[in-house]
């Protein structure tokens, strides 16, 4: 097994499928149902948000690789507010609800604690979520711009006082 969590909680890798892959060691629930069928978690998540979601496949990839290196980011910085837009959001939305997924990637880039999904009612108009973008790739992750430039100015933000929220 290649391990990629270091011991202080960054990630060796910035590729989104393999961070995401690299948490399936840490289910604990529902490995049935989650592992059903031979699937990596990074495709369980992808075939989720197409069945869920009128979208092509790479448009699918390209939302959960940046709600994976949203997460990641927010998990290795609490301490930096950050926020998403719609078109991301619904990747973060995928994984939190993939609670046995959510619940794995807790304990392994979060120490076991659970991240909190806690955002504002009103959307943000300040351009956090392009700032959230560069943040990103100033942690050595490559997001895609052109989902982030969507939403730019108007973003879901969660609120970061509560405790490990993103």
């Amino acid at each position: 097994m290649t391990v990629i969590v270091e011991s202080l909680g960054a990630t060796k890798t910035r590729d989104p499928r393999q961070i995401l892959n690299g948490v399936a060691p840490y289910l604990e629930h529902l490995t049935v149902n989650v592992l059903d069928g031979g699937m990596s978690l990074w495709e369980r998540e992808v075939a989720l948000l197409l069945r869920d979601h009128t979208m092509v496949r790479d448009m699918a990839e390209r939302i959960l690789g940046n709600a994976v290196m949203y997460v990641v980011a927010s998990i290795e910085r609490p301490d930096v507010h950050l926020g998403v837009g719609k078109i991301v959001d619904i990747g973060v939305h995928q994984l939190i609800l993939d609670t046995p997924v959510w619940f794995a990637i807790c304990a392994a880039y979060n120490g076991g604690r659970y991240k909190h999904h806690a955002p504002f009612i009103e959307r943000r108009r300040d351009g956090l979520c392009l700032r959230t973008e560069e943040f990103i790739r100033s942690l050595g992750f490559t997001p895609d711009e052109e989902l982030w430039a969507i939403d730019g100015t108007e973003c879901s933000p969660c609120d970061n006082k509560v405790p490990d929220s993103h």
